[in-house]
């Protein structure tokens, strides 16, 4: 940790100054975004899980669509979870989707539908954690919490120098301090999501804008020139690579799908029957062999009809998809269920976005109309 981060934050007169500077900045520049044009709890909880991991403008069409499906926490709560994750399917990290559908039935449950107003109980919710239960509080109820994201990480880390990997815990456990001494308390969802607004448009990963930032005066980075150096992250570790085989099986023009496990990876969702390959394995031995250890099913390659690459956040995914055909009845040893489903039945499916690709290469090879 770095001197100027173990120390006071900044001496008072000058953290109102910053205060004062920042959120100024905020009212004239902060950008149009649905969510900030709200204070109802749950147009702003759905947006901080939205936002998990995810770009603004990716998140922004999501949103509507959630709140035109269940404009209300009641509406969310007691919708069907197939119906959540088909209106999350493209959005990537799906778990976020089934927190977001167990938390709305929890604030029904134990809340008589009232998304709570302190952090402390928002963080008793699934799916949130310390940084949406602050943000929530802050910007809904006017909490002064502090919040910490990646974005706001990256401001502290350049405002104090901080040559410590932030994603080192005792780093972490610092930054929190440092957000919340400088926190203006009269305004703190604003002061929140200025910090962020900051991060998002000026302060970003690479090329930082300091001559245009409204902390440049505080800042100890723009001052010694190391902005474009900092944060510091460990280094990553090597993301693992895995290979996977899947059958394209047609009947009277409809295609064999099963839905996976509800619990682990693509929790829920529907895909075509495959799974690993393991070794040197062709895509055709190893179909054979998925075949009958997760399906109990005699699947029988035919032509490979292409493939299809995805990156996950822990690794990478490559499906070699061969046309099939299965003898004998399936009994799926792990996935909950099997159809056959047409082009419009499957638009009904909640489908990852790595299996929309292979739906489209089905399509393209036109093995599936």
């Amino acid at each position: 940790m770095s001197d100027a981060a173990r120390g006071v934050s900044l001496p008072g007169p000058a953290r109102t100054a910053l205060r004062r500077s920042l959120l100024a900045w905020f009212d004239r520049n902060a950008r149009d975004l649905p969510w900030r044009r709200t204070r109802d709890p749950y147009h702003i909880l759905l947006s901080e899980l939205l936002l998990q991991q995810t770009r603004v403008e990716a998140a922004r069409p999501y949103y509507d669509a959630f709140l035109a499906a269940f404009p209300n926490v009641h509406a969310l709560a007691a919708a069907p979870l197939p119906d959540v994750l088909k209106l999350w399917a493209g959005l990537g990290y799906y778990r976020r989707a089934r927190h977001l559908h167990a938390a709305a039935r929890r604030i029904v449950g134990d809340h008589d539908g009232r998304v709570p107003d302190r952090s402390a109980d928002l963080l008793k919710l699934p799916g949130v954690g310390r940084y949406t239960a602050a943000a929530v509080a802050s910007i809904a109820f006017g909490e002064p919490v502090a919040a910490l994201d990646g974005n706001i990480k990256r401001v502290l880390a350049r405002l104090f120098a901080v040559d410590t990997p932030i994603d080192d815990r005792g780093c972490e456990r610092e930054l929190w301090r440092l957000a919340d001494a400088l926190l203006a308390r009269r305004r703190p969802g604003d002061f929140n999501q200025a910090l962020m607004e900051i991060g998002a448009t000026l302060c970003t990963p690479k090329r930082p804008r300091c001559p245009d930032c409204p902390l440049r005066r505080w800042c100890r980075a723009a001052r010694e020139g190391s902005a474009g150096q900092l944060p510091r992250r460990r280094p990553k570790a090597v993301r693992p690579h895995i290979e996977q085989v899947a059958a394209a099986v047609v009947r009277r023009g409809r295609l064999l799908l099963v839905r996976r496990p509800e619990s682990g990876l693509l929790a829920g969702m529907w895909e075509l029957p495959g799974g690993p390959l393991l070794g040197d394995e062709s895509p055709a031995a190893g179909l054979v062999r998925v075949g009958r250890e997760r399906f109990g099913a005699e699947l029988h390659p035919g032509p490979v009809l292409g493939q299809v690459e995805h990156v996950f956040t822990h690794r990478t995914t490559r499906i070699t998809v061969l046309v099939a055909e299965q003898a004998g009845r399936m009994r799926p040893r792990d996935h909950t269920a099997r159809g056959w489903y047409g082009p419009r039945q499957r638009s009904t499916l909640p489908i990852a976005t790595l299996d929309r690709k292979v739906l489209a290469l089905l399509a393209g090879e036109g093995a599936d109309s």
